[in-house]
């Protein structure tokens, strides 16, 4: 039976957190002389006001739990808003994850290579040994090598699905293996979902106490510039994390920008759907090219491409300033670049450009 307390940091568990002003005073009306704040306005505003106390100005801290955020967020992804963390990007969640349940220089994270990069990028910072266990050649889950590579001080498990940067699904069967076996927090990274036909895992997240599911509002939503992700776990867990997190980490304008998207669903599905037409149109036609050995089946808003010489490639995609990723040094990537679904127009340069490296190449023959 997982429990949370004996994965945490043990002096985790004893920690007063920072308790801010608006922790103490959560109205919006009155006369703020609590938090230091500059009460004539902000530079931004043009002029002299006093007593600001409109959330549109900047002079004022923000709500330091979005709580405004975390109820319309709720309904929209099926769960209770007290199981919701908003982060400065994912990033901040995962260094979270690992700072409240790795003690440095003696616990561990598992990771299953090839996948996103801030997993090992984090552990290297907490001085966090790194366990890494490859997926299999068509990019699933080798369950039986990871069970056996779970050490006792082993906290976290890393699961990107849709992966990055093969852009598959992960079987959905493994995952609940995983968390059926291992006694620690299995992370499911669903940054790239919303392009997936296929269930969040946020709706196990009563049925699995050591679940934490990440996504993100830079995909999908198409709000990259505001460095926002979400984190869906236990009640107890996202105690934790706010307990743990600096005091205003998602700043005032995120928070509005953030509130008025979400009342555009629509827009959203909208942008999916047209990414995904633009998904398949490019696959379809990234098969006919010669230059093309394999492309990859996609979940997500990106495909992974084999060529016959991904480097020159790359190269010369960057000369026409068309750029793409080059993953052909990563393992189980051997030959590939990472390309992202842009627009139509996007689209169609890659390709004639792409047409034209070819072509190049049999004049060259």
């Amino acid at each position: 039976m997982f429990e949370l307390n004996t994965i945490l940091r043990p002096h985790i568990l004893s920690l007063t957190p920072y308790s801010s002003a608006r922790d103490e005073y959560t109205g919006k009306e009155g006369i703020f002389l609590d938090a230091n704040e500059n009460a004539f306005g902000s530079t931004l505003d043009g002029s002299i006001v006093e007593n600001v106390t409109s959330e549109e100005q900047y002079n004022r801290y923000p709500d330091p739990h979005q709580l405004a955020i975390k109820a319309k967020l709720a309904p929209i992804k099926g769960v209770r808003p007290t199981q919701i963390f908003i982060g400065n990007g994912s990033d901040e969640p995962i260094d979270l994850l690992v700072r409240a349940t790795c003690t440095p220089g003696r616990d561990s994270i598992l990771i299953l290579p090839p996948t996103y990069g801030m997993y090992e990028v984090s552990a290297a910072i907490n001085d966090i040994q790194l366990i890494k266990i490859p997926l299999t050649p068509d990019f699933q889950v080798d369950v039986p090598a990871v069970l056996s590579a779970i050490e006792p001080h082993t906290k976290l498990l890393f699961v990107c699905s849709p992966n990055n940067p093969t852009g598959n699904l992960i079987d959905p069967d493994d995952i609940k293996t995983l968390l059926n076996r291992f006694n620690g927090l299995v992370v499911v990274d669903e940054a790239y979902i919303d392009f997936a036909d296929t269930q969040s895992f946020t709706s196990l997240l009563d049925q699995y106490p050591n679940l934490v599911v990440l996504q993100t509002f830079s995909k999908a939503w198409g709000l990259a510039a505001l460095r926002s992700g979400m984190c869906f776990a236990s009640e107890q867990l996202i105690e934790v994390l706010n307990k743990i997190k600096p005091p205003y980490n998602v700043s005032g304008p995120t928070q509005q920008l953030l509130l008025k998207a979400l009342g555009n669903v629509p827009s959203k599905d909208t942008m999916v759907a047209r990414i995904l037409a633009q998904r398949e149109e490019l696959i379809a036609n990234l098969l006919n090219l010669p230059l093309v050995r394999h492309v990859y089946p996609s979940d997500a808003n990106f495909i992974l491409v084999k060529f016959d010489d991904p480097k020159a490639v790359f190269d010369f995609l960057i000369d026409q300033q068309i750029i793409v990723r080059d993953r052909h040094r990563v393992k189980l990537c051997e030959g590939c670049l990472r390309i992202t679904v842009g627009t139509e127009s996007e689209n169609e340069q890659l390709l004639t450009m792409l047409k034209a490296f070819a072509n190049r190449l049999t004049t060259t023959v």
